[in-house]
């Protein structure tokens, strides 16, 4: 059985006993470590004893910023996965965590069991961050990409690439009954967590023409003339969660 590594970077004392404390009781985690300054996290990650594969850090510590802990850990660990520990509210660090590579974030005032979750969900490869982080941050991606000439060379974030990957197995699973075709489903479920076309093309690697073309379809399938149709009785039909 695979158990995951973890190391807690968290100032507050109590907090990050609170945190490796969940970490703990779950049997597929291992608390690798747990420190609470941007020092001490990085003497961690610099020795090479020390291994990890979940990286769940603060980004207001004392000494400097989370956003230096995931970048040190990604460049000596790349096969770690960041998650970043926030307060609700706070959606504007947190997007600058997502474009730093962290993957998604958990809330402070999450529960063991959450907490827990949250990480094994990430490591199948789950995107723990809301549509609305998503769309902000795939919404400043485009933007930059449309005025950048070396618009080729830029990507979206990690943690943007797998809500895609997240949405295909969905419609992979919820296909079964014949009534939308895989790619339909795709643009249903995205549809659903607020997406533009434009994003929606981006995330499926498409033309927006041709996300068009799917809506039109699966519009005509569904009897709906709207968004907001189109979602309500998909949830009624079973196709959406």
């Amino acid at each position: 059985m695979q158990v995951w590594r973890v190391l807690i970077v968290e100032d507050d004392a109590q907090m990050r006993e609170f945190f490796a404390a969940s970490v703990s009781r779950c049997s597929d985690l291992c608390l690798a470590g747990s420190v609470g300054t941007l020092a001490e996290a990085r003497d961690w990650l610099n020795d090479p004893v020390n291994k990890l594969d979940v990286l769940l850090t603060d980004l207001g510590l004392p000494d400097g910023s989370g956003l230096d802990v995931i970048h040190h850990a990604v460049s000596l660990h790349p096969a770690c996965e960041p998650l970043v520990i926030s307060m609700f509210g706070d959606e504007d660090n947190v997007l600058a965590s997502i474009e730093a590579g962290a993957l998604g974030y958990i809330h402070k005032d999450s529960t063991p069991g959450d907490i827990a979750l949250t990480i094994l969900e990430m490591k199948a490869g789950a995107s723990p961050i809301s549509p609305m982080i998503a769309r902000r941050v795939l919404s400043k991606y485009l933007s930059l990409q449309s005025n950048s000439l070396l618009a080729h060379e830029k990507r979206v974030p990690d943690a943007i690439e797998n809500i895609a990957n997240e949405v295909q197995t969905l419609a992979e699973t919820r296909v079964s009954g014949g009534l939308l075709s895989k790619r339909e489903q795709s643009v249903l479920e995205l549809i659903a967590r607020g997406f533009s076309y434009r994003e929606i093309a981006r995330l499926q690697t498409v033309s927006v023409h041709t996300v068009q073309t799917h809506i039109k379809n699966l519009y005509s399938k569904l009897a709906v003339h709207s968004k907001s149709e189109a979602v309500f009785e998909a949830t009624k039909l079973g196709l959406l969660g």
